[in-house]
């Protein structure tokens, strides 16, 4: 390859090929964005405008020309976040919130629901309409680009920043925030490469200050930086992809010809793969962020230490956790009750499940179910305060699996969270095991729900797509259902523990990789901080020596093949 084919290869969007933390790419990307960090940071407008055009560039060649959404977005929002907050009355300011609501949830809906609004609507009105990607037509025009017109493909990372002007235009309406002044810093905000395509999701209250602050790295920092960056890589190509692709991808891609021995372990050893996975992720964004001076908020808090459902969502996707909360429960009333936005909130999410289901039989049923809801609430008044509050409850839990995905596998997989939640706010009341005063009572707390929140993992995991191929698939909502029942079945009825020996055996190092992984998760906190400040306070040389000894070993793994990063799809 000549000096010229590897530019265009460099500066190109590879379909086959998007930009990823795992590619060699990425870390000639980095330096050179380093480089010339180091050199104009001390003025802070253009060090922001800069990081704002390759970031925009990083996205490109992570998405091509779908990078045009992500500047639609910033632009629109950037604007109407002005207005909102120059506007005097209120019904002014609600409007353009309205407006910032519309465009942003319409453009996600096309690209991630097009296919599940069509096919239900057909479904259910025995039409026949078809999809038709009218962006795939005006970038083939204007871009000489090769999109195919009749098939819609996702953005990388939409939601993630679809979330992240919302939360900007929200947090001005509500006088939390004022508008930033340079379209380039808000810009810089909205599409920070580190964070942008797999989150965290970043608050505008909490990030938007960090740019106007002047760069400062300390030796301590420079060295969580790196470690969490290895941290990060390790976890990536050890603990998700090397047991994914030598044992639990073969297992969930036919569930049927193993035992429920081998389908159960597969389930475990899922929670440890998606967990390292998308914490993997999410550390390197942090490492590579502080060492350009910015702090990323936490996105993982050892969730596989909770001790209850509603504990594991204070742990886990932190960032996407709490916006549900703030954005979302809160306003419908969280446990003081409903109001307006919780009734707007239950029709539209009704609407959207009759719609999935493409059945007039289970519509009319869901209409029969809330009805009698509706009369026992009105007869007594303890219980309508209970059941608006979970409903509060559930719907974020429903709308946050349906943020992964259009299929009912996420529906359900959210909705059993959120039954886990519900169960364990009754249980609690009546549980002897409640007062966790001996390791053994917290222990087994752990453990079962740990297994509560592998079991729902049977229904993600069939909904998700797990491989560059598979990224642009549209949902087999059937065949993905089928799949779930297949392992569920497995692991209920089909377990012969005689032959679990045999299956250890024959598997042994990935349960040992598993194991290792399991042990370093549940250390205690103390103990992992500690060992990160001693790699922290170390000398470059030994931190030098000990980042090439685990290049090497990621090196040799990446050879061995490699997976999408999961949170990619969402």
């Amino acid at each position: 390859m000549n000096i010229l084919e590897y530019l265009q290869d460099f500066l190109l969007y590879d379909p086959d090929k998007p930009a990823s933390f795992t590619q060699l790419f990425f870390w000639i990307f980095y330096g050179a964005v380093l480089g010339i960090f180091s050199i104009i940071h001390p003025k802070i407008a253009l060090r922001n405008a800069f990081l704002f055009l390759i970031s925009i560039f990083f996205y490109y060649k992570t998405s091509g020309f779908f990078f045009t959404i992500l500047l639609f977005s910033t632009f629109t929002d950037f604007w109407i976040g002005k207005a909102i907050y120059a506007a005097v009355a209120k019904r002014s300011k609600q409007w353009w919130l309205a407006l910032s609501m519309v465009l942003n949830l319409s453009v996600l809906a096309f690209f991630k629901y097009a296919y599940f609004f069509t096919e239900s609507f057909n479904s259910l009105l025995d039409t026949h309409f078809q999809p038709i990607n009218y962006f795939a037509h005006w970038s083939n025009s204007f871009f000489g680009s090769n999109f195919e017109a009749e098939k819609i493909l996702l953005p990388v990372g939409i939601s993630f920043f679809t979330f992240q002007t919302m939360s900007y235009t929200i947090d001005i309406y509500r006088d939390k925030l004022k508008p930033v002044s340079s379209m380039l810093d808000f810009g810089f905000y909205v599409s920070f490469f580190p964070q942008l395509v797999a989150g965290p999701i970043v608050r505008a209250s909490e990030f938007i200050p960090q740019l106007y602050q002047p760069f400062r790295l300390t030796k301590l920092q420079f060295g969580l930086a790196l470690f969490w960056i290895l941290n990060g890589l390790l976890k990536k190509t050890i603990l998700s992809d090397y047991i994914a692709i030598n044992f639990i991808d073969r297992v969930f891609a036919n569930p049927g010809s193993y035992t429920g021995f081998e389908n159960l372990m597969a389930l475990y050893g899922y929670s440890l793969q998606v967990y390292a996975d998308f914490s993997g992720y999410t550390d390197i964004a942090i490492g590579v962020a502080l060492l350009l001076g910015f702090t990323l908020p936490i996105n993982f808090n050892s969730p596989y230490k909770a001790t209850n459902a509603g504990d594991f969502w204070k742990r886990w996707h932190i960032s996407l956790s709490t916006w549900l909360k703030d954005y979302l429960y809160i306003p419908m009333g969280g446990n003081r009750g409903g109001s307006w936005f919780t009734y707007i909130m239950l029709s539209i999410l009704l609407l959207f499940a009759c719609m999935l289901a493409a059945s007039w039989t289970f519509t009319l049923s869901v209409i029969g179910f809330i009805a009698l809801l509706f009369l026992l609430s009105r007869i007594f008044g303890v219980f309508r305060l209970w059941l608006i509050t979970n409903i509060n409850l559930m719907m974020t839990m429903l709308i946050g699996g349906l943020w992964h995905g259009p299929s009912w596998n996420f529906v359900i997989w959210g909705g059993l969270n959120g039954i886990g939640i519900v169960f364990y706010k009754l249980w609690r009341k009546i549980s002897p095991w409640e007062s966790k005063n001996t390791w053994y009572k917290r222990a087994w707390a752990i453990f079962v729900t740990f297994t509560f929140i592998s079991i729902t993992r049977i229904w993600f995991r069939t909904g998700s797509n797990n491989t560059w191929e598979e990224m642009n698939k549209i949902h087999d909502i059937w065949e993905e259902l089928f799949a779930a029942n297949v392992m569920l079945k497995k692991i209920l009825f089909g377990i012969d523990w005689t032959l679990a020996p045999q299956v250890i055996l024959a598997f042994w190092n990935v349960f040992l990789v598993m194991l290792i992984g399991f042990i370093i998760h549940w250390l205690p906190s103390t103990l992992k901080e500690r060992y990160r400040n001693w790699f922290a306070s170390r000398s470059y040389l030994l931190q030098g020596t000990i980042s090439l000894v685990v290049i090497v070993i990621v090196y040799q793994v990446f050879s061995a093949g490699m997976n999408p990063f999961i949170y990619f799809q969402f």
